[in-house]
């Protein structure tokens, strides 16, 4: 054990999310609830008496989360300085990033003057009203307040919350650690699971169910999980382990529903999320900025009544070149809520297909049937919109008084809507010299044709469709593809082939194998990269012509004339 705590030292450790627990101060209400179960029995790996616990308490701003004072941590029992431990860090510094940095020796503590309540259970019983109590006392928060360097009327003044997360001082391997439930966590990957193994029942039960949300706070869920067996250690760092103490009623947090995007290279794309709960109309907005790139995007003014909810999305450009791309995404207003979403972007233009020769054979091939590419070529979305409904009302006497307005906010919902429609037809190529309108030989090469029509009530909402890739029965519709070039702009618009560099015009052909059988040749096509708040618009478009006889048909091999 020393020897992998000598290794850690000497590293650092990348991190992952972590999670939460509510209260209220001073004349506010707790939201902390709590569970655990019996506790398992000393090993030689590791043990941990009752009582040696703590909390760690940090001040945090509450419109964006920030962090504003050093972590401080409370304890009745004091252990010996030279434990091992990793510095003063928040939950919320580990969720934004922060590493996991172990620490020998210099370990310090408060024993403040109030004693603090039991925190950690030993079979399930742990006096939660008691531990409210004690974090909404007002002697209690003068006393962190001093403790942090903050005034207290700042403090209470509403814009600030208190973080609580559990400690517990155990042995382990021979060695005294103290840690959080996320550090625990943490450090039990780190070490392969082992510290679960020997010490689970402490650092996967008892100790990060000793404090979890009733209601949702910080962007952090409520924990309805079971409250007497082991947590996962996903479930420990997203939901366990956390206590907020908070000084006036927040309004509830909004709700932020994501989804996952793959995108093409330098296309012009939207980004929508779904925005619901609290309470969103223009006496108090709400606000989402998506953070793309290092670049923050503003979308302000998202209304929406009580109980339903609003898209909100930004407009955007992807990179030029193929990346995983991470995208945040934060609301603010009635209340506070972050979310992620996550980005591939990927280059088409990778794989076309190679030089045909003269000589190539393929004596198996069958043809195959078309894929079903996913095609979606209408799409319809809202905005709610709200409007004033004047009620007045007299105040006073028939003589003396005045009129009062007491309306309120109605909502109408405005419905927007885009569609795509497309048109393909591949041709033979214009430098075939025995070529029918819709017939050919094998061996020569076909042109395409790809026009587009996008149409929009609302068009700031919705891009032109961007890209379209042809894939050829030759290669059984995968293996290769060619990026079709977009010969204009805007929603109406058209793609043909890239100039083909084995082309000796270099002409927008597409040579077809000269072994290919006689028959029906297709080519299929996928639309793509039409863009609404409600997704991406696509048709999977195909055309075919007819093969007859090859190439070498009309070659002539005849004696020179003397």
């Amino acid at each position: 054990m020393k020897r992998i705590w000598s290794i850690l030292l000497t590293m650092t450790v990348a991190l992952t999310l972590l999670c939460p627990m509510t209260a209220y101060a001073a004349t506010g209400e707790g939201n902390i609830d709590g569970g655990g179960g019996n506790l398992g029995d000393a090993t030689s790996h590791g043990s941990w008496n009752p009582g040696n616990e703590g909390v760690r308490v940090t001040i945090v701003r509450s419109d964006d989360h920030a962090v504003v004072s050093t972590p401080i941590d409370l304890t009745n029992r004091a252990p010996a300085a030279s434990i091992y431990h990793f510095g003063k860090v928040s939950k919320l510094q580990y969720t934004n990033g922060v590493a996991l940095s172990p620490v020998q020796g210099s370990y310090t503590c408060i024993k403040p003057t109030q004693a603090v309540p039991r925190i950690i259970s030993t079979n399930g019983r742990n006096n939660i009203e008691a531990i409210k109590s004690y974090f909404t006392d007002e002697q209690v928060i003068r006393a962190i307040a001093n403790y942090s360097g903050m005034d207290f009327d700042t403090l209470i003044g509403g814009e600030y919350k208190i973080l609580l997360e559990p400690i517990a001082y155990y042995k382990f391997e021979g060695v005294m650690i103290a840690t959080t439930a996320t550090e625990a966590v943490l450090y039990d990957e780190i070490v392969g699971g082992q510290l679960r193994y020997w010490m689970g029942s402490l650092t996967a039960k008892n100790l990060p169910l000793s404090m979890f949300l009733e209601t949702p706070d910080l962007g952090y869920p409520a924990w309805s999980g079971a409250t007497n067996k082991n947590a996962s250690n996903a479930d420990i760092k997203s939901s366990l382990g956390l206590g907020i103490v908070r000084f006036e009623e927040q309004p509830e947090d909004p709700v932020i529903t994501t989804y996952d995007y793959e995108y093409r290279v330098n296309t012009e794309v939207i980004t929508a999320v779904d925005v619901s709960g609290g309470q969103s109309d223009p006496d108090n907005p709400a606000r989402v900025t998506f953070t793309i790139d290092g670049r923050d995007y503003h979308v302000d003014n998202v209304y929406y009544p009580e109980g339903d909810s609003q898209l909100a999305w930004v407009r955007w450009t992807t990179p030029d070149t193929p990346q995983d791309m991470v995208i945040t995404v934060r609301v603010s207003g009635p209340g506070n809520a972050h979310g992620t979403i996550n980005c591939k972007i990927v280059d088409l233009d990778q794989n076309p297909p190679p030089n045909p020769v003269a000589d190539d054979r393929n004596d198996s091939f069958t043809p195959s049937s078309i894929p079903s590419r996913e095609q979606k070529t209408s799409n319809y979305w809202t905005i709610w919109r709200p409007w004033w409904y004047e009620y007045w009302v007299w105040h006073g006497d028939d003589e003396d008084g005045y009129w009062c307005d007491h309306g309120w906010w109605e909502f109408d919902l405005d419905r927007y809507s885009a569609s795509l429609s497309a048109t393909m037809r591949i041709t033979p190529d214009n430098k075939n010299p025995t070529a029918g309108s819709r017939s050919m030989k094998s061996g020569y090469g076909v042109n395409q044709l790809v026009t587009t029509d996008v149409s929009s009530t609302q068009s700031s909402a919705t891009t032109p469709a961007q890209n379209a890739v042809s894939y050829f029965s030759e290669f059984n519709y995968e293996m290769f593809w060619r990026l079709l070039e977009q010969m204009g702009g805007g929603y109406n618009t058209r793609f043909e082939f890239q100039k083909n560099e084995y082309s000796t015009y270099r002409g927008r052909t597409h040579f077809t194998p000269i072994w290919y059988p006689n028959g029906s040749y297709t080519v299929n096509t996928w639309l793509i990269d039409c863009w609404t708040p409600a997704g991406m618009l696509s048709m999977n478009l195909s055309d075919s012509l007819t093969i007859r006889g090859s190439l070498w048909d009309d070659w002539h091999i005849a004696p020179l004339e003397p």
